[in-house]
């Protein structure tokens, strides 16, 4: 009796993980589905967001899975306003590939779109632009199209990406606009150091932002910093060829946000235009730069190690030649070591009509050529202690 008693008790628990089992494999939305191709040939747009449409509809955490193989996409815009889920992951084994052609795509501005998503988790994938027809175009002086942006999300919030390669994008990477509490890690990004508008990780008007353990290479910044940021933490990148880690630009308009409370720690730079800096062009603007630690930076044959530049223009056209309204203030540079390419490592150019206050250079260890590299400030006042290779040249 007490084995049939056991038996029936334990019935209702197996159809209950029957049942469970089942809710799981319906909240996996394959997008070969829905009509995808793994050829590389024909566009899967249309099944990609179909396969989105189906996972934003469900009331349960959802999968959008792709197996390996190549898939066409031309423009593929996800957008969340409608969704009920709020844990959506797209799970890539396979490649993502622009088209060949860039005139498909190249005045679009995204190639693959979020906008107004909750809780989108992007984990392994490539993500193949194509781009390098469109930069030959661009430096031939040529008329071509703008290009287009990789992967951009837009006014959306908790999101996750981790081990996502993107290749050769036709402008940036990776953007973030309008976003809060966004994490990725095991991020990896390359393009020709004489990839034009390349940048790696673009983030704007964005709170709670972390990169971790990520490896950048393009033809421009391998991390930009622009307007209305907060609370950024990047640790542990290694960054080159490309242009370094850059705040800015900023100041182009005469109202815009400020950045404030930035980390970057843990850096490598390696042949790169420039290491950590600060850019900002030289005209009226109420915005500012503070509350900023630069920790623990190897560089490696690094045109401008440390920079501040208040007059920044890029190609010396159009220079504004003004002074700059960006107040930044509070930087700190904490075991800053390494080789310079050039003969000046350390360079403050700070804005005549706001001078930069707070600088702090702590054990900064910067030589050329073998021999201890050379500082030039221009308004920049703060403090020096512990090593000092180049000595400063702050005003106290």
């Amino acid at each position: 009796m007490m084995r049939k008693m056991s038996s029936f008790i334990l019935f209702p628990h197996f159809i209950i993980l029957l049942f469970s089992l089942s809710i799981a494999a319906d909240s996996i939305y394959n997008v070969q589905n829905y009509g995808a191709k793994s050829d590389g040939k024909l566009d899967s747009s249309k099944a990609f967001v179909s396969a989105w449409t189906a996972a934003c509809a469900s009331s349960s955490p959802s999968t959008i899975y792709v197996p390996k193989g190549s898939y066409l996409l031309g423009n593929a815009y996800f957008y969340g306003q409608a969704c009920k889920s709020n844990a959506i992951t797209i799970h890539i084994l396979g490649t993502l590939v622009a088209p060949s052609d860039y005139n498909v795509i190249g005045k679009s501005g995204n190639w693959i779109k979020f906008e107004r998503v909750t809780g989108v988790s992007i984990v392994g994938g490539t993500l193949d632009g194509q781009g390098s027809a469109l930069w030959a175009c661009k430096n031939s002086g040529k008329g071509c199209p703008t290009g287009t942006t990789t992967l951009a999300f837009y006014n959306s919030n908790n999101i996750a990406i981790s081990g996502l390669t993107s290749l050769d994008s036709q402008m940036f990477h990776i953007l973030f606009d309008g976003c809060h509490n966004v994490k990725l890690q095991g991020v990896k990004v390359s393009a020709p150091g004489n990839s034009p508008d390349t940048d790696g990780i673009h983030v704007q008007s964005s709170s709670n932002v972390t990169i971790l353990n990520s490896k950048i290479g393009t033809g421009d910044d391998c991390i930009s910093i622009g307007p209305g940021n907060s609370n950024l933490w990047i640790e542990n990148i290694a960054c080159g060829p490309g242009q370094g880690i850059s705040i800015g630009s900023l100041g182009w308009d005469m109202e815009e946000a400020g950045v404030q409370n930035v980390t970057v720690k843990t850096a490598t730079f390696t042949g790169t235009q420039n290491g950590v800096r600060v850019k900002t062009w030289a005209r009226p603007s109420n915005g500012f730069v503070r509350n900023v630690l630069f920790q623990h930076a190897l560089m490696n044959n690094v045109e401008n190690p440390i920079i501040i530049d208040q007059n920044y223009c890029p190609n010396n056209g159009n220079c504004p030649q003004q002074g700059s309204g960006i107040k930044v203030s509070d930087i700190t540079y904490q075991d800053v070591h390494g080789t310079s390419a050039t003969e000046v490592a350390v360079k403050f150019d700070c804005s005549k009509t706001n001078p930069c206050n707070g600088i702090t250079l702590l054990d900064v260890k910067l030589s050329y050529k073998d021999h201890p590299a050379e500082a030039l400030c221009v308004n920049a006042g703060g403090k020096a202690s512990g090593i000092q290779q180049p000595n400063s040249c702050l005003q106290v």
